[in-house]
């Protein structure tokens, strides 16, 4: 079974969020199960730099422009397809926009490219290798499944929906550029109020579309979270589904974690502890283990549920907890976390930007871990948390709804609680979350029973790489 797997990012080369992460492990995960999977990537610098090349499959003269295609693998194995276009992908810093931010004027030729190899790949563009299903995530791998209908369907598509809110959405004259059959730009087709829109196309032309988490699938099939394409969405429900991300565990495992000052296990925590010491260390909180530390790794966005996090936080200080966060975005929301720091220095810290090292670290050092999302399609950060027995505080939608048990009396009763888990996007619900936190870490025992519970809950590839494979295979015999 040759799956071809189309993405922008890919962990550990580039990671901008959680994309890069199921790019990275999902091929992994599916090797063991008999997939020939391989993964088609821009060659942006930091990609290429972490890719041994080992030869040229064939150059290329596409409608928005030339170039190669190469053929490697990253040190992990996984093999890759580099589309080597320098005018487009050899730029410095973020693949996606300029250093103030500004998505790419071209962005629509550069990310069409990537759709555009994806179907050659399956015409046959590797006289060796052709896949059988091209499995693209997000919009700016969204124009394969158009460009594989255009071509009479030679291999059948998937496309993963990481976020809905993210559309790939350009203007009229764009269109002309891209290829495309004058009657793709159609209210069936890859039109969108007038515009042109990647993702739709992807969602109207894709045999299936996956998302990230089976809430989420719901979720965007409604018009508070379907993002204007709930309509498609709905239309589309036979062929939608959501499967869970998995985190990739032999990058994620506090007993075997190389990036903490102490590793732990849930029968074995006592390095659990010396992870936050050093933690409160570094960052100069109190070193003290009587009051819980909550952590935060984010983008610090209003999706992300932030501002909500600002009118909780004095309640949460004055009960005696701790806090630290690491992340970037909104410029208010960055310097008002700023502020906090300044007032309570020993009790709060921020660490603005990204960190990979560091979000280990925090994780491993943190009691709580929050995510109290206004939407979140699946949410790795919980994931996370549960691994490092650092339990999540989480809102309930999306993937947050599917991976976190609350700690209420009855799931306590029924030795299911991971966590805690609000429902509305409010100070009062949110501090009520809290106040159970406080509560549960009074009473230690069930505490470390809960925290154990979390650890061992599965939160691997394995079944969510089943399921895929499964889809595969009633897609390639439908």
């Amino acid at each position: 079974m040759r799956i071809l797997h189309v993405a922008a990012e890919l962990f550990p080369l580039l990671k901008t969020g959680g994309l890069a992460d199921v790019a990275g492990a999902l091929p992994l995960a599916l090797a063991p199960l008999g997939v020939d999977v391989r993964v088609l990537l821009p060659a942006f610098p930091a990609i290429r730099a972490g890719v041994s090349i080992e030869g040229e499959v064939a150059t290329f003269a596409a409608p928005m422009g030339a170039g190669k295609l190469l053929f490697g693998r990253t040190a992990d194995g996984v093999a890759v397809y580099l589309i080597d276009a320098p005018a487009y992908y050899d730029r410095p810093g973020n693949p996606y926009h300029d250093a103030e931010q500004r998505g790419y004027g071209d962005n629509h030729l550069r990310f069409a490219l990537l759709g555009w190899v994806a179907a050659q790949l399956a015409q046959g563009m590797d006289a060796y290798w052709s896949p059988v299903v091209v499995h693209a995530h997000d919009w700016h791998a969204a124009l394969a499944p158009a460009y594989l209908a255009a071509s009479g369907r030679p291999a059948k598509s998937v496309i993963t929906v990481h976020n809905l809110a993210y559309q790939g959405v350009f203007g009229r004259e764009c269109f002309d550029a891209l290829g495309l059959p004058p009657s793709f730009f159609d209210r069936e087709g890859v039109e969108f109020h007038g515009n042109v829109s990647f993702l739709k196309a992807g969602l109207f032309y894709a045999d299936h579309i996956t998302t990230v988490s089976p809430s989420y699938a719901r979720e965007i099939t409604t018009a508070e979270q379907g993002c204007g394409l709930e309509g498609l969405l709905q239309a589309r429900r036979s062929q939608l589904s959501g499967i869970l991300n998995g985190v990739d565990e032999a990058v994620w495992n506090p007993a075997s974690d190389d990036l903490l000052p102490a590793t732990y296990s849930a029968d074995k925590m006592t390095g659990k502890g010396k992870c936050k010491a050093a933690l409160q260390h570094e960052l100069g909180l109190d070193v003290q283990d009587a009051k819980p530390l909550f952590v935060v790794v984010s983008r610090l966005t209003d999706q992300k549920g932030l501002p909500l996090l600002l009118e909780v936080l004095p309640e949460l200080l004055a009960r005696g907890g701790q806090f630290a966060l690491l992340g970037s975005g909104d410029a208010w929301l960055e310097e008002a976390f700023r502020q906090l720091a300044h007032q309570h220095p020993r009790q709060l810290a921020v660490k603005l930007g990204y960190d990979e090292a560091f979000s280990h670290r925090l994780i491993a050092a943190g009691d709580v871990i929050m995510v109290p999302s206004r939407f979140e399609p699946c949410g790795l950060t919980q994931l996370y948390g549960l691994k490092y027995g650092t339990l999540p505080l989480v809102r309930r939608v999306g993937g947050l709804a599917d991976t976190v048990s609350d700690c209420s009396l009855e799931n306590l009763a029924d030795d299911c609680a991971t966590g805690f888990v609000f429902r509305d996007l409010d100070v009062p619900d949110c501090l009520a979350a809290v106040r159970r936190t406080f509560a549960l870490w009074e009473r230690t025992r069930e505490w470390k029973n809960v925290r154990k519970r979390a650890m061992l809950q599965s939160v691997g590839w394995q079944e969510s790489a089943s399921h895929y494979v499964t889809l595969y295979q009633q897609l390639m015999t439908a």
